[in-house]
């Protein structure tokens, strides 16, 4: 079988025989195996996925999962809570002693007595509403700790430093008080002591569990 003038352009060119390259072909690959110069194949849609490393606190591979909240964090947003509840209360009661104060001396014959009884009163009020007002420092805190980034445990630190630097002043109030020879009941120094060391332990225990608690306030919200 004649397959026509090799060196005529127009003609039909000879085929290769089955099973061996031709001349100028480029060698086929056996099926099921890379071929030599071939790169391998990667995941249907030619897209490399990198694996992905969980967050501390949730499964490997699903960043971002759910963290609990330690346990020192825990304790201190239920700390905040207190807190924020006996200085509002303590406002509130601040501001009826300042009114029922003002109200006794309104009412006395003597002028500069019923002029000090407002003032004095008065002074009380402002100080009860400054205490409502700044009890919502630890409950907006608080509130926040289990959606909050780290802006909400520095506010908590912060906070919890103020009440233990407060309390430890009381506490040297109440020594001194103790060590001198003044008329102080006894009793009512020591008591004065006690509330000063629960809050001061309070205050300290704000601090430790939201600084140990770094981790749980970094973690990526999705």
């Amino acid at each position: 079988m004649s397959y026509g003038n090799p060196n005529n352009p127009y003609g039909q060119q000879p085929q290769p025989p089955q099973g061996q390259p031709g001349y100028g072909y480029p060698p086929q690959a056996p099926q099921g195996q890379p071929g030599y110069g071939y790169a391998p194949q990667g995941p249907p849609g030619g897209y490399a996925y990198p694996p992905q490393q969980g967050y501390p606190g949730g499964p490997a591979g699903y960043p971002g999962a759910h963290m609990e909240m330690p346990g020192g964090a825990k304790g201190a947003r239920v700390i905040l809570f207190v807190l924020g509840s006996l200085q509002a209360l303590g406002g509130l009661f601040a501001i009826l002693g300042g009114a029922l104060f003002a109200s006794a001396l309104s009412g006395s014959s003597s002028t500069s007595a019923s002029e000090v009884g407002a003032l004095a009163g008065g002074m009380v009020i402002i100080v009860g509403i400054l205490c409502v007002a700044l009890a919502l420092w630890p409950f907006l805190t608080a509130l926040k700790m289990s959606k909050g980034r780290t802006g909400v445990r520095v506010s908590g630190i912060v906070y919890g430093s103020l009440q233990a630097f407060f309390a430890g002043l009381g506490l040297l109030a109440n020594l001194a008080a103790l060590g001198s020879n003044g008329h102080t009941p006894v009793g009512a120094s020591i008591l004065s002591l006690l509330i000063g060391l629960i809050f001061l332990g309070l205050g300290v225990w704000v601090i430790v569990g939201l600084a140990k608690a770094g981790d749980y306030f970094r973690r990526p919200n999705f």
